[in-house]
């Protein structure tokens, strides 16, 4: 099989490589440098060239609020063009299969949870990271569209909870929580700091997953694509529960070996108050997560000392 990988230096991309099914196919993965996605022209001539039998597209401008904050314009084009030019030219070049990577953002900020498929574009999304959930919308519709018009072609999208593992970026201005915790927690540690700051309340609940399962998914669902399989077209990808961020906090310092204390910013913005994802059309395909919370976070742990302290 042969398989076009968008975002391959990205976390997602780097632990989609390195899995075992990987190894039995051959992947296309070019960097921005070898193909810049926002040009659309040379993102045509690429797949028409390769012929590639599935297009996994999982590339994307990404960060947490502090980074969808500072700049809405590069989130919003930026991944708008990417997905655009990507699921467009695989369909114009004739890949039947696409498993086209969103995000929960796209859901409304006040939808009730856990969150299901079919609440897509029902209400009002959550400001602080409006710019990529509009993007990420924008490219689940196109395949949608796509496999609506051509019962020959599954175009599909996996809307993944929260991810954090190996290859994660720490810095706190560009990465998500998890990552960015644990190198605050570590570096607290280290300098014997006596309080680490949380953004809010710390009620706020979110769904992580270890992104190694994420990869798992993705190629059980590839599987089943080449295999003549009739897949739902939008599925979430999650674990099914979620914790508070202070739990996160607390379970990070547990494994970091913090013992000071935690103190609340309540100036600071949290995004929407709860964000758990319904997983059970994923999960009715046979898959689930498998990674408990303590296990992720010390496998991450680990990476971080070894790779990116």
């Amino acid at each position: 099989m042969r398989i076009f990988l968008t975002g391959g230096s990205g976390m997602v991309g780097r632990n989609l490589q390195a899995h075992s099914f990987a190894q039995d196919c051959e992947l296309l993965a070019p960097s921005s440098r070898e193909l810049d996605l926002t040009d659309q022209s040379a993102v045509l001539a690429y797949i028409k060239a390769q012929k590639p039998d599935v297009v996994v597209h999982a590339a994307g401008q990404v960060g947490g609020i502090q980074a969808n904050m500072a700049d809405p314009v590069g989130f919003l084009v930026n991944n708008s063009l990417m997905g655009l030019h990507v699921i467009n030219a695989a369909y114009q070049s004739g890949v039947k299969h696409c498993v086209n990577l969103a995000s929960s953002c796209m859901y409304p900020r006040n939808a009730p949870n856990p969150l299901k498929e079919e609440q897509v574009l029902t209400g009002e999304l959550e400001p602080t990271n409006e710019g990529y959930a509009l993007a990420k919308i924008t490219a689940t519709r196109l395949c949608q569209y796509i496999s609506r018009m051509n019962d020959d072609v599954q175009y599909l999208t996996l809307i993944p909870c929260n991810l954090y593992g190996r290859y994660d970026k720490f810095d706190p201005a560009h990465s998500h929580m998890i990552p960015a915790v644990i190198r605050k927690i570590y570096e607290a540690r280290v300098q014997g700091a006596d309080t680490v700051g949380i953004w809010g309340d710390g009620e706020a609940r979110r769904e992580f997953m270890y992104v190694e399962d994420l990869a798992d998914c993705v190629f059980d669902v590839i599987d089943q694509l080449a295999a003549g399989e009739a897949l739902p077209d939008l599925m979430n990808v999650g674990l099914g529960t979620d914790y508070s961020i202070n739990q996160y906090y607390q379970a990070i310092a547990e494994v970091v070996g913090y013992e000071g204390r935690f103190e609340h910013d309540l100036s600071k913005p949290v995004g929407m108050r709860q964000k758990l994802i319904d997983s059970s059309r994923v999960n009715a395909l046979g898959w689930r997560a498998k990674t408990s919370l303590i296990d992720g976070i010390e496998k991450t742990y680990q990476y971080f000392l070894k790779e990116a302290k």
